[in-house]
C-alpha cells in the first residue's frame, strides 16, 4: 500500500481508526497505555511493519500487529487492512458484552423526554447492579 519505512505511533493509531482523534491517541501514549513490544512509548515514537502494539482502552487490553504504515486517516475497510488484530478471544468477548450492554441500557421511549431526578437515580442504580 504505502512506501513508508516508519511513522509516529500516535499518527498511525489515529489513521487506522483505533482512536477517534490524534489528541486522544497522544494522551493514551502519555498515560502509558500504548506499548510497542511490551515497552511503553511516547507519542513521537516511530513504529514499523511487524511491530506488536498493546493498547489499553476503556479498561480493555487490545493487541495489534502492524501490517502497513499510513499517515492519513482512511476509511474503515482500508484501515483494517493495515493491522492484524491479535487480541485474545476472552478480551474481545468481554469488550463485546460491555459494548452491547452499554448500548442496550441507554434506550428510552420516544417522546418520554429527559428522565426525572428519581428516574435518573433508578437508572444509575440499575446500571451499577448490572456492571
Amino acid at each position: 500500500m504505502s512506501n513508508l519505512d516508519k511513522v509516529r505511533v500516535d499518527k498511525w493509531l489515529w489513521s487506522v481508526r483505533i482512536f477517534k482523534s490524534r489528541t486522544i491517541a497522544t494522551d493514551a501514549c502519555k498515560a502509558g497505555k500504548v506499548k510497542v513490544e511490551g515497552i511503553p512509548v511516547k507519542a513521537s515514537q516511530t513504529i514499523q511493519r511487524g511491530d506488536i502494539l498493546e493498547i489499553r482502552k476503556n479498561g480493555f487490553n487490545f493487541q495489534y500487529k502492524v501490517l502497513d504504515l499510513i499517515q492519513k486517516r482512511v476509511g474503515a475497510p482500508i484501515a483494517q487492512a493495515c493491522y492484524e488484530n491479535l487480541t485474545p478471544e476472552e478480551e474481545l468477548n468481554k469488550y463485546q458484552d460491555w459494548f452491547v450492554g452499554k448500548a442496550a441500557s441507554e434506550k428510552r421511549e420516544k417522546g418520554a423526554g429527559r428522565p426525572t431526578k428519581r428516574e435518573r437515580r433508578d437508572i444509575e442504580r440499575f446500571k451499577k447492579d448490572q456492571f
